[in-house]
């Protein structure tokens, strides 16, 4: 009993000694700090030592505090950073995604249309031919013409074959016509919308037999403006539009007084100046003005030609003082007009041909309100009304025929 009296009494000091060892170790590492910055100046005095220690101690903790919290500010201001660099990143990609389309036509427009690309839409590709090729005029830099061997037409780059838009298979007999029945088949089909495509056909396989016949030659440039009006396809337009251009200048060359040469030479360049630079745009115009008037010389009768030169006059006089300056500033002269030189013209093509059609209506009385004479132009407007609606062009001509009265009426 002694013995085992003597075991417990060893064991008993061993654990209280460990608690007041553990008491100890918790009273420094955690109320001493305390009492340390409560104690009296007085009595800190003593401990300078000590109470250096626990301040520096104290110092060190909050350093790191803060040091902490400014490495978070940096990180949240890089993120913030990345983010806005994020955003402008992604508006840069949208702005390239809407300008890379219209970046060929930005090139084409800076080198005066050096830069051409003839595409056939997939409704005009049933058969293959090639072209006839001829130099283009010294005005146009839209394609790349020259007569071959073969004596074929063509405008295409170095690597691209051209397409001609005819439906027949290309071993399909043709039936041969004479030229007079031919001219006459021609004209009769392009006499409404449907026909014209099968018009530039029957040219197209009969112009080796007649290309030197310049009834062929001046229909065949008509042809080619059909199509050009035709398609929908900006490119497919171009191409058409520049072949045309090329076949009429090969026309007015050959036979200078036939007036039919000189109108659709004018029309043809009017066409190709949709696709050039402001300074070629106002070359074909002067170009298209000349011809104009050289086809009235010679085809007085013509009400079509009359229309034209309305459009044409109606135009430029719609044009700001603005426009005019900056243009011959730039190009030097630049044509003038005004609005009772355009009606003028519009009246001589409803003399020549009463009821010539919706469009030239549709000027008249646009010349008309213009010149604030409203009973003239309702006139004109209701006559519109009562002519049939064949083609595209009537149909439009009659929106804006509505509009008009709709305007007047207010």
């Amino acid at each position: 009993m002694p013995h085992r009296t003597n075991k417990e009494l060893v064991l008993g000091i061993m654990v209280g000694t460990a608690g007041i060892s553990l008491l100890l170790l918790w009273y420094h590492k955690v109320r001493k700090p305390r009492i340390a910055m409560n104690l009296p100046k007085f009595l800190s005095v003593g401990k300078t030592f000590d109470s250096i220690t626990l301040q520096d101690e104290m110092y060190n903790d909050q350093g790191a505090a803060v040091i902490f919290q400014k490495r978070q500010l940096q990180i949240l201001k890089k993120l913030n950073e990345l983010l806005t660099n994020m955003e402008e990143l992604k508006e840069e990609i949208r702005f390239l995604k809407e300008t890379i389309p219209k970046l060929e036509e930005y090139i084409q427009d800076e080198l005066g249309g050096k830069i051409t690309v003839h595409k056939i839409s997939p409704q005009h590709r049933p058969r293959k031919r090639r072209l006839p090729i001829v130099q283009s005029s010294a005005t146009s830099n839209s394609s790349e013409e020259a007569e071959s061997e073969g004596g074929y037409i063509t405008a295409n780059t170095d690597t691209e074959e051209r397409n001609f838009p005819v439906s027949k298979s290309f071993n399909v007999h043709v039936e041969e016509l004479k030229l007079d029945a031919l001219l006459q088949k021609a004209d009769h089909l392009r006499m409404d919308e449907s026909g014209k495509l099968e018009s530039f056909e029957l040219l197209c396989d009969h112009k080796e037999k007649f290309r030197d016949e310049i009834e062929f030659m001046w229909r065949f440039a008509r042809a080619y403006g059909d199509m050009y009006e035709l398609s929908t396809n900006t490119q497919e337009k171009k191409h058409y539009a520049n072949i045309g251009k090329t076949l009429g200048e090969r026309a007015i060359t050959r036979a200078p007084m036939n007036g039919h040469c000189h109108l659709w030479y004018a029309i043809l360049c009017g066409y190709v100046s949709e696709f050039e630079g402001l300074q070629n745009k106002v070359n074909y115009g002067h170009i298209f003005k000349d011809h104009l008037d050289k086809a009235i010389q010679l085809l007085p009768e013509e009400s079509f030609l009359y229309y034209l030169k309305g459009r044409y006059c109606y135009t430029i006089s719609k044009l700001s003082w603005i426009e005019k300056k900056m243009a011959a500033t730039l190009f030097g002269k630049v044509p003038s007009s005004t609005v009772q030189e355009a009606l003028q013209n519009f009246l001589k093509a409803e003399e020549l041909h009463p009821g010539y059609s919706n469009s030239n209506y549709l000027y008249l009385a646009k010349c008309y309100t213009a010149i604030e004479e409203k009973q003239n132009a309702l006139k004109f407007c209701n006559l519109a009304l009562l002519l049939p609606c064949v083609t595209k062009e009537d149909k439009e001509a009659q929106k804006e025929i509505k509009k008009i009265i709709a305007s007047l009426k207010r």
